[in-house]
């Protein structure tokens, strides 16, 4: 629904130069279009993996608990070998999802290819490896709003991204919102640790997190 107003309304008066309303409309429509296809089989063959990864890891612990039962050895090795090769494929798909998303929201920002590739290489380099960091120590359960604040910031990217069909939106506003939004989340998360802390109760929130190892 979202698409089809944006292409009747913002697509039909697109900045570009050329071409009729209609053709305009038309083409953000199968532009649109298309990233939905790709979002679609993105994600089915990320569910796809996740689900025949669980299924193996299932498998192989009722083998293990037949084989202890019998006596015999496991074949740990082809049963692992399978879960491997499934969570290989599952993290390729998502990385390739994640790659989708911020090339993508680059645009939002600017189009030259130069600051994208910089960008993008930082986010790459630093970014992710801080990402894992502030995983592992459970920085996201001391500030739960980080998350919803990040999925605010990537909404408002949409929405900006929509609206950049007809007008030109400067990249500092672009870069400020999404500033503002998880700046937003960690004084949120912040306010809300101290509260629980003056009524004695413990600001974690208690997680199903795997192992760093």
């Amino acid at each position: 629904v979202v698409l089809l107003i944006s292409a009747i309304t913002f697509g039909a008066h697109a900045h570009q130069h050329g071409g009729t309303h209609a053709d305009k409309a038309e083409t953000v429509l199968l532009a649109g279009i298309a990233g939905l296809i790709t979002y679609m089989i993105v994600g089915g063959l990320s569910g796809y993996f996740e689900d025949k990864l669980e299924e193996e890891e299932e498998r192989e612990h009722e083998e293990e608990e037949a084989a202890e039962r019998a006596g015999k050895p496991k074949s740990a090795v082809k049963l692992a070998g399978k879960a491997a090769f499934f969570m290989f494929l599952y993290l390729e798909v998502l990385d390739a999802s994640f790659s989708f998303d911020g090339v993508i929201g680059a645009f939002a920002i600017t189009n030259d290819i130069v600051l994208m590739a910089l960008g993008l290489g930082i986010g790459a380099m630093y970014v992710r490896s801080l990402t894992v960091y502030l995983v592992r120590q459970g920085t996201l359960d001391d500030y739960v709003y980080l998350e919803h604040g990040a999925h605010y910031a990537i909404g408002a990217l949409a929405v900006i991204l929509l609206v950049t069909i007809q007008y030109q939106i400067n990249e500092i506003i672009t870069g400020l919102v999404g500033v503002v939004l998880i700046g937003a989340s960690f004084w949120s998360s912040v306010r809300r640790n101290k509260r629980l802390t003056g009524n004695g109760r413990p600001h974690t929130t208690p997680r199903n997190t795997p192992s760093p190892n």
